[in-house]
């Protein structure tokens, strides 16, 4: 018994010297950051931004690699598969490190497993519609839902993305019924909404903000919990239906059993990037907000979210189609 002891703490002495060394050594190759999603939107935008400033600290290219497809389950698996070495990272919104085992039958990952990295940003999730639509506030457009049911359409970034979730919450709180637009990213759907394609939709703060100032979209409402500075005029749909929230966040991870000096040493870098005053400039005036989690910190963060959008996807009947 006391051998076997020992030989335990042996073993666990050697794997903690080893990944020691390996974050002594970490990077000493070129990394790869897989944006499980089309190239253009916010979340390849950020991890574009971040992997430049995380780069130069570590003094090794991250390169961004896009990998779109199945609500960000395409991208997220290549991860997942990958060599536990932090040479080949996810960035992704909330889908495939929080939604997709709820919203999905059959998963070929297992999106619990990831290793965090860090949960990097967050930026409210935004209620715009066409300017071809006659309604002027949030409460004249859950009136008219309500007496015109389905005839007001909603875009999405996919189904199962985060701008679905929001509008399914949105459906639910406000008891209306709205036709859901599918499409394949941020930037298409956006697209439509401008040209009146489509009525409505939820999407992230940061990927409109320059069109609600042109005046090319209106806004209704913002799903943070408090009003924001950017738009300070703007009401919160909670102001309507109480309780209601809904942010976009982003978050880095790596393959599961990546050693936990590599991550420490990578988040540490991330959160320093985060911090600098060029980037911070820069996401403020798009609407984000930085963040730099550790990865106990993300771990918490991410359980939390996954437990909060598997109660909407419950309550909602929600299924992707």
């Amino acid at each position: 018994m006391q051998k076997a002891s020992w030989a335990r703490l042996l073993l666990a002495a050697t794997i903690a010297c080893s990944g020691t060394a390996q974050a002594q050594n970490y990077p000493a190759k070129l990394i790869t950051i897989i944006v499980p999603y089309p190239a253009g939107g916010t979340t390849d935008a950020l991890a574009r931004m971040i992997a430049d400033k995380v780069g130069t600290k570590l003094g090794q290219v991250i390169i961004v690699e896009n990998r779109g497809g199945a609500g960000g389950n395409i991208g997220a698996e290549v991860v997942w598969r990958s060599t536990p070495d932090a040479y080949t990272l996810l960035f992704a919104s909330p889908g495939p490190l929080a939604i997709n085992k709820n919203l999905y039958p059959k998963l070929a990952y297992d999106q619990a497993t990831f290793t965090p990295v860090s949960l990097t940003a967050s930026t409210p999730n935004v209620l715009i519609t066409s300017t071809k639509v006659a309604l002027k506030s949030l409460p004249q457009l859950i009136a008219y839902a309500k007496a015109h049911p389905d005839r007001l359409n909603y875009a999405s970034q996919g189904n199962g993305s985060t701008s679905h979730l929001t509008a399914e919450l949105f459906k639910s709180a406000a008891a209306v019924k709205m036709v859901h637009v599918p499409y394949k990213g941020s930037s298409p759907a956006i697209m439509d909404v401008l040209s009146g394609q489509v009525d409505l939709m939820f999407v992230e703060l940061s990927s409109v903000l320059q069109h609600i100032r042109a005046g090319t979209v209106h806004i209704l409402a913002v799903g943070s919990e408090k009003r924001n500075p950017l738009l300070p005029n703007v009401p919160t749909v909670s102001e309507v239906l109480p309780g209601f929230a809904s942010t976009t966040w982003f978050a880095l991870a790596a393959p599961p059993k990546t050693p936990p000096a590599v991550v420490n040493k990578l988040s540490l870098a991330v959160a320093d990037a985060l911090k600098l005053p060029d980037v911070a400039k820069r996401l403020g005036e798009i609407g984000i907000d930085a963040i730099g989690s550790s990865p106990a910190q993300m771990t918490q963060f991410t359980k939390h979210e996954s437990e909060r959008w598997a109660s909407v996807i419950r309550s909602t009947g929600m299924k992707v189609d």
